[in-house]
């Protein structure tokens, strides 16, 4: 199994990467069918709409009062993590968490780690950095395996192999697991890619795992997890080393509750997950399993960036349940890969800019229709659109413009003459003789007007043309004059 290749690409390659995803209509085929799949089960779990607007006013109202309060709980959850027996490492920035976790294998004279779920070791590109100092890392999660076997990224958040069919799936098990026979039946493959993993479990020396939630005042680390690899990660090597986003902290163990709920039954339908995983501590005195040495990573990595505004510190609101992807009419169309960066979807226009600079990511936020479907059905009541259009508009700001709060790689996609056209516009429309002008000009100048918007008419059904009086309103209605 090689090493996964850094998965950060170009912003330049993105309008390449959506044309060639949209061009696929394999990919297309099967991502809308998932996302109707996943769409439908969601809607079936939230019946009751006053529950569902309940729980997400509590869900939004618990990470609010978290953010609100985070420099003192990150404070409370290392002081009760160390008094648990927990060593607490601080990392400002990828390069950083990457170090940390190679010093704590190093001293442990690790050679091989075992991965539960961890978007955030994903975010740092964990698994690369490792193999370049003769580190093995492998997946656990069953879509992380697959994807890591084919030299792949995750393509969503909580299924990192949705965009794989099961006949790719087979093939894949027959070239990379000895004495495996080529086969599309899932059941089979799933037990086959099981057989495989079990025994990397006890060959590992680190178990490595990412963190849903932590609570503060207990010092807990929740994880949640359908497979069982996490609690088997987090249990059998000798040492366990967490990884968490800073934003993952929430004051007390009880406020978890409502977001466990949201999350689950938000990202795959399910009234409840199959596991959940609170840490609290390394093996104690008479335990007979659980690792000897507990590591939590902090990763900032640009989240201080979204924290400061008032405005963009909504986004850290996120509990990355994947619901917003699952119902966005671009996700759908593209899939996860075209948008190059771990977190794609709508969660990823948004979190993205902060980890990795408006100028590598400032097209991102154009790639939506502003449609509001990712916050209808976002359980914590994050306004994507918003945030999206606050992006836009730092993305073409001057890039020496004065602000209160700039953002790394502001003015990525500033254009003078766009600047010089929107004034132009807005001084037309600004007074009532300039606007009655500009439209006798326009009117005057249709014929230069193409006879057929190509772009348009391949793509899209013409609008019908409006009835021209009451009376045809009527009879189209079918109501009497």
């Amino acid at each position: 199994m090689s090493a996964q290749t850094l998965h950060f690409v170009p912003s330049a390659d993105f309008r390449s990467r959506t044309a060639e995803a949209v061009s696929d209509t394999q990919l297309r085929r099967s991502f809308r069918g998932a996302m109707d799949f996943l769409q439908g089960k969601r809607s079936a779990q939230f019946p009751d709409a006053d529950e569902l607007e309940a729980l997400r006013t509590l869900g939004e109202a618990v990470r609010q009062h978290a953010l609100q309060n985070l420099p003192q709980l990150l404070e409370q959850l290392e002081q009760n993590l160390t008094r648990n027996g927990v060593q607490v490492h601080w990392a400002r920035d990828a390069a950083e968490a990457n170090q940390l976790v190679l010093q704590i294998a190093q001293r442990a004279a690790a050679k091989k780690v075992i991965k539960g779920k961890s978007m955030v070791s994903e975010e740092v590109e964990l698994n690369h950095f490792l193999a370049q100092n003769g580190i093995s890392c492998l997946e656990s999660d069953m879509g992380e395996y697959i994807v890591q076997m084919a030299d792949e990224k995750p393509s969503h958040i909580v299924m990192p192999a949705i965009h794989k069919t099961k006949e790719e799936i087979g093939q894949l098990f027959s070239e990379h697991i000895p004495d495996t026979a080529y086969t599309t039946d899932v059941d089979t493959l799933i037990q086959t890619g099981r057989r495989a993993l079990r025994q990397a479990f006890m060959d590992a020396d680190i178990g490595l795992s990412g963190v849903n939630f932590a609570a503060a005042d207990t010092g807990t680390l929740w994880l949640v997890e359908n497979e069982g690899n996490g609690r088997l990660s987090t249990t059998i090597p000798r040492v366990h080393i967490a990884m968490m986003g800073m934003e993952k902290v929430v004051a007390q163990l009880a406020h978890i509750v409502p977001l466990a709920s949201l999350l689950t039954r938000s990202a795959t339908g399910q009234a409840i997950t199959t596991y959940f995983n609170l840490i609290s501590g390394p093996r104690r005195t008479g335990e007979k399993d659980g690792p000897q040495e507990v590591h939590l990573v902090l990763l900032d990595n640009g989240r201080s960036q979204a924290y400061a505004d008032a405005q963009l510190r909504s986004t850290l609101q996120c509990i990355r349940c994947g619901a917003c992807m699952n119902h966005c009419p671009v996700y759908a169309r593209i899939g996860g890969h075209a948008y190059g960066t771990t977190y794609p979807g709508p969660i990823g226009k948004i979190i993205s800019p902060h980890l990795l600079g408006l100028d590598a990511t400032a097209d991102l936020a154009t790639a939506s229709t502003l449609c509001g479907a990712c916050a209808e059905v976002c359980p914590v009541k994050i306004p994507i659109p918003d945030l999206l259009i606050r992006l836009r508009n730092e993305a073409s700001r001057h890039p020496d413009e004065q602000v209160s709060h700039a953002l790394k790689g502001q003015g990525a996609l500033y254009s003078r003459s766009e600047k010089w056209a929107w004034k132009f516009w807005s001084g037309a429309y600004s007074k009532p003789g300039r606007y009655q002008s500009m439209r006798w000009l326009v009117t005057r100048l249709r014929w230069l007007t193409p006879a057929q918007q190509a772009g348009w008419t391949r793509h899209r059904t013409a609008l019908r043309p409006a009835a021209r009086s009451l009376a045809e309103i009527l009879k189209a209605q079918g109501i009497p004059e």
